[in-house]
């Protein structure tokens, strides 16, 4: 998975999440948890995918830090 990836699965479960409360799924907490809970993981893998992403291609352009 990309961080590209990572950040269109974020849009769609962002999407849900308002789609749920606009039909009035905002009350359901074992659903509203759920998809919070799914958020939150996918928006920490997008971090993480996209500051890996970054770091490897400094690494390409500059070469390794070292020091």
């Amino acid at each position: 998975m990309t961080a590209t990836d990572a950040r269109m699965q974020l849009l769609r479960l962002t999407a849900e999440l308002h789609d749920a409360r606009d039909v009035g799924l905002g009350g359901n907490a074992m659903y509203m948890g759920r998809l919070e809970a799914d958020i939150t993981e996918c928006r920490e893998a997008y971090v993480g995918l996209a500051v890996t992403e970054i770091a490897t291609l400094r690494a390409q352009l500059s070469g390794p830090q070292e020091g």
